[in-house]
């Protein structure tokens, strides 16, 4: 059974979906369309997830960042990835200063991974020696330098940015960085009515104000109230078999998962699924989660944590498509 205790009563559930509801509001009156990239990213956002958005360019990848940015009351940066970029224009550097008694002293300048809210845009431009510098921080929330460990203030998000077409000049983000996204969001090409609005929005001048609707005290106790949601042994176990049966020696596996999958999901993705099912039912207006909710996220979590073999690779699969099946595949009882 869930050990959270006490379970969410209804006013916090009420809350909690208001609040919500208030914040997608003005994250999409600010992006056209894109609903279920926006559902997403306000996920991870309340329950302290990274989020990866792959799409083409001129999609409003950055945009929608900007947008949350402006709509909570955190402190927001921005890092444009390049291949020049280094690890100390990310986390700082110690740098030495002489007092007013001509004492020599090293003093740490900090880097603008102290924020909040983070965006790092074209995240696979930069090298991965420098992609590198995130992955303490993304996990751990600190930010270590020589033999000192600065802790960030919370909450702390990453919003990285890629582009799937375009490979020269770029690098593939390494499986031990892609595993601490929660998420990873496929941003997908506006249809002709979302097309006109974003060019009337923008081209000509029609745009709307945002007005800031939480700030990190909110969040924190909205981030509470997701740990008294509900989530029954049979929920828990049904997330964690998916997990499973994304090996392809793992219990349950389905055919495309034997023949296509070279390295399944870590522990982390049986831990993103529960707090996104606990989300889901929070937006719902549920105080419990259900199977459901696990799965309705399950293709984002899943995508970047499933490694192709050589035939899945020759063959042109797509790992979607063998999240679908493994969704078909494995039942909610076992």
């Amino acid at each position: 059974m869930n050990h959270a205790d006490p379970v969410a009563d209804r006013q916090e559930i009420e809350r909690f979906q208001e609040t919500w509801g208030r914040v997608r509001d003005g994250v999409g009156a600010v992006i056209v369309g894109q609903e279920r990239v926006i559902r997403g990213v306000l996920t991870a956002l309340f329950c302290g997830g990274n989020v990866l958005l792959e799409g083409v360019p001129g999609l409003g990848k950055t945009e929608l960042v900007k947008a949350l940015g402006r709509v909570l009351d955190l402190d927001f940066k921005r890092i444009q990835f390049t291949p020049d970029l280094m690890p100390a224009d990310i986390i700082g550097t110690n740098i030495m200063n002489t007092d007013e008694h001509g004492a020599v002293r090293f003093e740490f300048r900090r880097g603008p991974i102290f924020t909040q809210l983070l965006l790092a845009d074209e995240i696979n431009r930069a090298t991965p020696k420098t992609q590198s510098a995130l992955l303490e921080t993304m996990q751990e929330r600190t930010v270590t330098v020589g033999e000192t460990t600065h802790r960030l203030d919370p909450p702390f998000f990453v919003m990285a940015t890629q582009n799937p077409i375009e490979q020269e000049g770029t690098y593939p983000l390494p499986e031990a960085q892609l595993d601490r996204f929660m998420f990873k969001l496929d941003v997908p090409l506006p249809d002709r009515g979302e097309l006109n609005e974003i060019v009337d929005r923008t081209i000509l001048a029609r745009g709307v104000e945002v007005e800031k609707v939480l700030d990190a005290t909110a969040i924190a106790a909205l981030a509470a109230t997701l740990d008294r949601v509900v989530v029954t042994d049979a929920v828990r176990d049904y997330a964690v078999r998916l997990v499973i049966a994304t090996h392809a020696s793992g219990a349950g596996a389905p055919e495309p998962v034997q023949r296509f999958i070279e390295w399944g999901a870590s522990p982390r993705a049986a831990q993103a699924l529960i707090r996104a099912a606990r989300v889901q039912a929070l937006a719902d207006g549920r105080g419990h989660a259900g199977c459901d909710d696990v799965r309705a996220f399950a293709p984002d979590v899943l995508r970047h944590r499933l490694l192709l073999n050589y035939d899945g690779q020759a063959e042109g699969v797509a790992v979607d498509s063998v999240i679908a099946a493994l969704l078909e595949g494995v039942p909610e009882d076992a």
